[in-house]
C-alpha cells in the first residue's frame, strides 16, 4: 500500500510527496483509514513507528483553515509538543491551516498570538488549562482531540488535569484518537471513558534494533562516576546520550563531565528553563555538545539522529524506558552502543531488562581498570562454602 491509495486529500499527500514518503509503517496504514472515517481510534504503539503522521495526515486532512482551533493535541512533555507541532506544520503547509504550540516554562504573548488565529493546537496539559482559565483557549469548534503518549502523563501525574481537558472538549460529534505504548488498567478504564466504539490496533513491541551492541559494565556503587568517565574515555563516540534516573543526578554527572578535557556536555531535564532545554538540544544536534545528561524526558519521541553511544548511569527501573532509551542509537540502520553500569542493588532491574528484549546483555570489564571489588566482577559466581560437620559423637554402650 503507498500513501496515494489511503485517501487523503491532494495537499497532504503533496506534503508527503515532497518528504520523499512512499509507503505508510503499519499503525499509519491501519490507522489512517479509520481517521478518516470519523473513527474513534486507540493505537496501542510506541514512539518509533511513525505514529504521529498516524493522528496527523488524517485530522489534517478533515479541515480547512477557519482561524479557529479544531483539532487538539495533548503531549506530556514540551519536547514533544514542539516535535509533534513542527510536524503538523510541515504536513500541513499546503492546507492555509495554522498551528499554535503551547507549554508552559515560557511567555504567554506568542503563544496568545498564535491562538487568535490557530486551526491546530498542540499542548502540554498543564498551559493548555492556564489558557482556558485566561479564556485564550476556545474550545467549542473542536472536531478531532489527540491524546497521545497516553502512559506518560500517567506516570507523570497528568491524567487528572488531562480528564478535566476532556471534559472541557465538546462531546458531541468529537472525534478522539487515543496512543499509548502500554495500557495498565488505569489508562484502560480511561480509554474507556473518553472515547465512543473505538477501533483497536496494536503494533508489535518494538524491538532494540539489531545493529545495537548491548553491554553491562559491573561496578561498585562507589565507582559509578569512575566507570563512566573511563567508559567515554576509552570510546570513539561522536555523540553520546547518558540518561540518569534524576534530575539532581543529571546535574551532578554533568557537572563532573564539563571538567574533563574534550567533553562538551549539556543537560536536559524539567528543572531547566524551557529555553535552555531547547538550547540543549539543539546544541547536541549541530555538534556544539557531544554528550546530553539527560532523564528519561528525553527518552521518548525526542528525533535526534546521529547518535554513536547511549550510556544508562543506572540501569531503568522499567524495562520499556531501556528499550525507549536505547532507541535513541543504532537507527536507519547505522550501529551503535549501548552501555549500562551494573550495581549490586540493579541485578533485578537487569534481569527484568533482559527478558523484556529477549537477549542475554554481555558483562565486560575494562582492562587496566582499578576496580574496588564487587562479586558483580566474578566471572562466575562463588561456590557456597560447606564447613564439614563434626562427627557424631559415639554412642555409649549401656
Amino acid at each position: 500500500m503507498s500513501f496515494t491509495e489511503l485517501g487523503l486529500t491532494d495537499s497532504i499527500q503533496k506534503a508527503i510527496a515532497e518528504s520523499g514518503y512512499t509507503k505508510p509503517t503499519p499503525i499509519q496504514s491501519q490507522a489512517i483509514p479509520l481517521a478518516l472515517e470519523g473513527k474513534d481510534v486507540i493505537g496501542a504503539s510506541q514512539t518509533g513507528t511513525g505514529k504521529t503522521a498516524a493522528f496527523a495526515l488524517p485530522s489534517l486532512s478533515r479541515i480547512k483553515p477557519l482561524g479557529k482551533p479544531q483539532i487538539l493535541v495533548l503531549e506530556p512533555t514540551r519536547e514533544l509538543a514542539d516535535q509533534v507541532a513542527e510536524q503538523f506544520r510541515h504536513y500541513g503547509k499546503h492546507t492555509g491551516c495554522k498551528v499554535a504550540l503551547l507549554y508552559g516554562g515560557v511567555g504567554y504573548g506568542t503563544q496568545n498570538e498564535e491562538l487568535a488565529s490557530a486551526d491546530i493546537v498542540v499542548a502540554t496539559p498543564g498551559r493548555l488549562i492556564d489558557h482556558y482559565y485566561k479564556a485564550t483557549m476556545r474550545f467549542k469548534d473542536i472536531k478531532t482531540l489527540i491524546l497521545d503518549e497516553v502512559d506518560r502523563m500517567l506516570d507523570m501525574g497528568f491524567l487528572p488535569t488531562v480528564k478535566k481537558i476532556v471534559k472541557i472538549c465538546p462531546w458531541d460529534d468529537r472525534q478522539t484518537l487515543f496512543f499509548s505504548a502500554t495500557m495498565p488498567p488505569a489508562i484502560a478504564s480511561f480509554a474507556e471513558w473518553c472515547l465512543t466504539d473505538p477501533h483497536t490496533i496494536e503494533i508489535a513491541r518494538r524491538e532494540v534494533a539489531k545493529t545495537v551492541s548491548h553491554s553491562f559494565y559491573p561496578a561498585s556503587i562507589d565507582q559509578r562516576d569512575e566507570i563512566l568517565v573511563e567508559l567515554l574515555r576509552r570510546s570513539e563516540f561522536q555523540s553520546v546520550m547518558i540518561f540518569t534516573r534524576t534530575r539532581k543526578e543529571a546535574d551532578t554527572v554533568c557537572s563532573a563531565l564539563n571538567k574533563e578535557e574534550g567533553f562538551k556536555v549539556a543537560a536536559m531535564h524539567s528543572d531547566i528553563k524551557q529555553r535552555d532545554r531547547m538550547a540543549a538540544l539543539s546544541g547536541f544536534k549541530e555538534g556544539t555538545f557531544n554528550i546530553l545528561v539527560a532523564t528519561d524526558v528525553a527518552a521518548r519521541g525526542i528525533d535526534v539522529s546521529g547518535v554513536s553511544h547511549v550510556i544508562n548511569y543506572r540501569v531503568p527501573e522499567n524495562p520499556e524506558d531501556y528499550v525507549h532509551r536505547i532507541g535513541r542509537t543504532g537507527r536507519a540502520e547505522t550501529e551503535g552502543d549501548a552501555f549500562t553500569i551494573l550495581t549490586a542493588d540493579e541485578i533485578e532491574f537487569a534481569d527484568s531488562v533482559e527478558r523484556f528484549i529477549k537477549q542475554k546483555i554481555v558483562r565486560r570489564k575494562l582492562d587496566n581498570f582499578d576496580y574496588v571489588y564487587t562479586a558483580l566482577l566474578d566471572d562466575q559466581p562463588a561456590k557456597p562454602v560447606r564447613k564439614k560437620r563434626p562427627p557424631a559423637p559415639k554412642r555409649r554402650r549401656r
